[in-house]
């Protein structure tokens, strides 16, 4: 619920707004009268008058316009002073996903939220988790002949993430690893022995890396997420497969957490239980 404000104390803080915004756009009183088309007089009664009335709404709308702020911001009815145009824009973003190993934009989201919790939902098995085995297999169809140059130059970032002083939360579909393990869906044609050593790496770092590393599978027939990570509090990113969309705003990236910590909540493996898991489904391969 909003805070009801004193129309004496809002008065005080347009009058307040205006003149901070006037400065820090450098625009001298004359200028802003002539761009919304007043006397200067106004302008100057505007910031001068110490009573409880406000101009009417088209005055404020084009103060706001000219000062390149929110009406609702001079009338204190948001701490934010950009317009919606302006905080939609850096709220959201679009970006392209590229097929690559680790892209600039997730090392760049990596270094940016260094030191707070990153906690993801990824498409598949993560590539930070796998073996060069693996990586090779599935990468070597799209990226052919610069498979390994990609693979090595991945190896830093890759380290950098698991040594980084981010703890990690990592949900898997409980059926991935499953299918993994089988050879089925995405992973039909992987050769047995492949499988068993990037379980064997799987059960190992789980066992090395917890409890900065955490691992939970969760039933995806009880449960659905699409692929996703959050990074700290600062930035929520869904991956739609062709495009990364970020979120920034405060809401979204707390709903994206509260998403997650659902899927740990439900989880029917938890962090300290993926070892052994990963060890049976090794042991019937």
């Amino acid at each position: 619920m909003s805070k009801i404000v004193d129309k004496r104390v809002r008065a005080d803080r347009f009058r307040q707004r205006l003149g901070v915004a006037l400065q820090d756009r450098a625009m001298s009183q004359s200028a802003l009268a002539r761009t919304i088309g007043v006397d200067r007089s106004t302008i100057s009664q505007l910031l001068k008058d110490t009573g409880a009335r406000l101009p009417n709404a088209q005055v404020v709308g084009e103060c706001a316009s000219a000062l390149g702020v929110s009406a609702d911001w001079l009338l204190s009815l948001t701490d934010r002073p950009e317009n919606a145009a302006d905080i939609l824009a850096n709220s959201l973003t679009l970006t392209e996903a590229p097929r690559a190993l680790v892209d600039e934009h997730i090392f760049g989201w990596h270094l940016e939220a260094a030191g707070y919790k990153i906690r993801h939902v990824p498409a598949g098995m993560p590539d930070m988790l796998k073996t060069k085995e693996i990586l090779e297999w599935e990468y070597t169809p799209h990226l052919g002949r610069t498979t390994d140059q990609a693979i090595g130059a991945s190896e830093d970032r890759l380290n950098w993430m698991r040594a980084s002083q981010s703890d990690y939360e990592i949900a898997l579909p409980l059926h991935e690893l499953q299918s993994f393990a089988s050879g089925s869906g995405y992973y039909e044609g992987l050769p047995k022995d492949l499988r068993r050593r990037q379980l064997d790496h799987l059960s190992t770092l789980t066992t090395q890396l917890y409890p900065r590393m955490r691992v939970y599978l969760f039933d995806a027939r009880q449960l659905f997420s699409a692929p996703v990570t959050v990074f700290g509090p600062l930035l929520a990113v869904l991956y739609s497969g062709r495009n990364y969309l970020a979120f920034r705003d405060t809401e979204r990236v707390q709903s994206f957490s509260t998403h997650f910590d659902t899927l740990v909540r439900q989880a029917s493996v938890s962090a300290r239980e993926i070892p052994n898991h990963v060890d049976t489904l090794r042991d019937v391969l």
